[in-house]
């Protein structure tokens, strides 16, 4: 596959990355050309530096055989004319990242589809989405569901309480009779490993389990954890994606909002219903006492400033907050962050990336998700007829070591795989796999 991405900032890199190890014609195309040598340095992409908008530029790589076009500039603007003049170019899909959530809110995608741009992606407006699932689920670092929760994937770190700790996977197996769950690896020490009946579970792991729906409660109570009801949250900084957090949870629960420029909390408080809106410094910790920090059951900091999301949080959990959630933009905070004891970190580019990332998987993909933290990923396949992944019970297909088919979803009922169980046509198929592995697993369903 022929892949031009356009714009070599976090997005793009990452991308980049990403797609490096699988055999794709990547060219990745920014202006900066300083930061092109830099990443071909670390990974095999061609690097090609000028004005991605430039019709000359485009014309030169030959666009006309581009599979996949991706515009990640900075610029909306620049995204949406690249794609557009792409596609006009010959280029067989496109997609575009913008700044401007309410064109994917209002569903009016159907009018840039038609100038052009085949996919829109709002880094905000995912990253929203995101906070709002993993507002409900307070016990878990990470949460994915998979047909409308049926199955669910999740991490959660293991209290020194828990049953589970210093205990083998297969010595805890009476805990699981119904076979209605199972752990499929586990984070420690900046390192992610796929368990096994011998891995043995320690004190602050991040265990990542796949779960039927009914069993997510005792999983969260063998871990240590208990769920808790979220009624008042606060979120530090009103920029994009608090101010449209703030208006999806006031629908739900007491939200008060802490932002430290008068003007911009005069213009939040025009537009939320039912929000606090507070204008004071986040940094001011005993001012934020003062305005009921340690009352709070979730903390939201989602300023522009990733150290001080991740020093907010760490003031809330000793405050006795139960969720904290930070955003971080720099992707060297991002294994630090959890391990010092932020409970959820949230990167909207590695989101937006992993969104795109999609579009490039073979063997019928339909979607594909990366585990903040970590170089996991857990890809859902639909099982195409006469498919290696069919041939065999699942116990002897040679499955890649560090990857596990972890749940299957059969005519509409989820379920649970183990041993000899056997794939099917149309079997929607949930693996967990290191990310070195991705290729190989991918000619099992091919």
């Amino acid at each position: 596959m022929k892949i031009i991405i356009a714009g070599a900032g976090d997005v793009g890199s990452h991308l980049a990355k990403l797609l490096s190890s699988e055999s794709h014609d990547i060219y990745l195309i920014d202006e900066n050309e300083e930061r092109l040598n830099t990443i071909s340095s670390q990974i095999d992409v061609f690097t090609i530096a000028g004005d991605a908008k430039s019709v000359e530029i485009m014309e030169q790589k030959l666009i006309s055989t581009c599979d996949l076009l991706i515009a990640v500039t900075s610029s909306e603007e620049t995204n949406m004319l690249i794609c557009i003049l792409g596609k006009k170019l010959g280029a067989n899909h496109t997609i575009a990242r913008i700044n401007d959530d309410n064109i994917i809110r209002e569903n009016r995608e159907h009018f840039y589809n038609e100038l052009g741009i085949d996919t829109l992606i709002s880094p905000t407006h995912l990253a929203t989405e995101e906070i709002n699932r993993l507002i409900n689920q307070s016990a878990f670092t990470d949460d994915i569901e998979f047909d409308k929760g049926k199955l669910t994937v999740f991490g959660i770190s293991l209290s020194k309480n828990s049953i589970l700790v210093n205990k083998t996977v297969r010595e805890s197996a009476d805990l699981n009779p119904n076979l209605s769950f199972k752990p499929l690896a586990l984070h420690r020490n900046d390192l992610t490993l796929l368990v096994d009946g011998d891995t043995i579970l320690k004190e602050n792991d991040i265990v990542y389990f796949i779960s039927l729906s009914e069993s997510i409660e005792n999983i969260i109570k063998l871990c240590g954890k208990y769920s808790v009801e979220i009624k008042d949250v606060m979120i530090i900084g009103g920029s994009r994606i608090g101010l449209n957090i703030a208006k999806l949870l006031e629908k739900s629960y007491n939200i008060t909002l802490v932002e430290k420029d008068k003007a911009r909390c005069e213009q939040i408080a025009n537009i939320l219903k039912k929000t606090l809106v507070i204008n004071i410094n986040g940094h001011d910790v005993k001012i934020l006492e003062e305005e009921g920090l340690a009352e709070m059951d979730a903390l939201i900091s989602v300023t522009a400033n990733s150290e001080m999301n991740v020093m907010t949080s760490l003031v809330g959990k000793n405050h006795g907050i139960k969720k904290t959630i930070a955003r971080i933009e720099n992707f060297d905070y991002i294994n630090l962050s959890q391990s010092i004891g932020v409970d959820t970190i949230i990167n909207k580019k590695i989101i937006a990336a992993d969104k795109i990332f999609k579009f490039v998987r073979k063997g019928n993909v339909s979607s594909v998700t990366n585990l903040h933290g970590t170089n996991a990923e857990i890809i859902e396949f639909v099982v195409k007829p006469y498919t290696k992944i069919t041939k065999k019970p699942i116990n002897q297909l040679s499955f890649p070591k560090n990857s596990n088919i972890a749940g299957i979803i059969r005519d509409g009922i989820p379920i649970i795989p183990f041993g000899d169980f056997q794939l099917i046509e149309n079997d929607k198929t949930i693996v967990f796999s290191l990310t070195e592995s991705i290729k190989e697993i991918e000619k099992f369903f091919q």
